[in-house]
């Protein structure tokens, strides 16, 4: 059973847009190019967060890449939804062929006018979140990343590990890092302490 927060209606911009990125089969059907050896923890993490959401009533988008070129071909099946992550009726969802999701023209306007913070999760960590986290920051749009609820692709002098590690740490030059449970636990609290008030 879940309880339904009155004050959020009161001060809905208080409510987190949980922000899902390209979870693909792009990413996760090795050997294509794009396949990233850390999706199968990141998956788990996003799949906490989602849950997490859903029970607390938080607003859910998903974002996908879709282009007219090898990758993320919406003729192929690696365009698709990564299966456990496709979109329930009541979610958002974004469509575009940059990085950043605010190269959705939709998703740009929403954020403009909901005022919402927002959580980033998903891939890539180097390409889409990065590039998301930097255009949020120039808006003035406040977010957090779940670092472990996401990975990245090797770069030319690191490993895939080091290329996230360094992923995170430019984050939290533009907004806030957490790992998934942080989030989730400081949103409960957050939760309870609205309710007792």
């Amino acid at each position: 059973m879940s309880v339904v927060n009155f004050r959020a209606y009161a001060n809905p911009r208080t409510v987190p847009t949980l922000v899902l990125l390209d979870l693909q089969q792009e990413y996760i059907s090795p050997p294509r190019a794009l396949a990233l050896e850390g999706a199968p923890s990141a998956l788990e993490h996003c799949r906490a967060a989602l849950d997490h959401a859903r029970a607390c009533g938080f607003p859910v988008a998903f974002l996908r890449w879709i282009d007219n070129a090898p990758f993320f071909n919406p003729n192929s099946r690696f365009a698709r939804w990564i299966e456990g992550f496709e979109p329930h009726g009541c979610d958002m969802i974004f469509e575009r062929n940059r990085p950043s999701c605010y190269a959705a023209r939709e998703f740009a306007e929403f954020m403009g006018k909901s005022g919402q913070p927002f959580v980033i999760a998903g891939f890539a960590g180097e390409t889409a979140c990065l590039s998301t986290a930097i255009d949020a920051f120039h808006r003035g749009h406040s977010f957090t990343f779940l670092a472990d609820a996401s990975a990245s692709h090797q770069l030319d002098n690191s490993d895939a590990e080091g290329a996230h590690r360094a992923v995170t740490d430019i984050m939290r030059l533009y907004g806030e890092v957490l790992d998934t449970r942080s989030w989730i636990n400081a949103t409960q609290l957050a939760q309870v302490r609205a309710s007792n008030d």
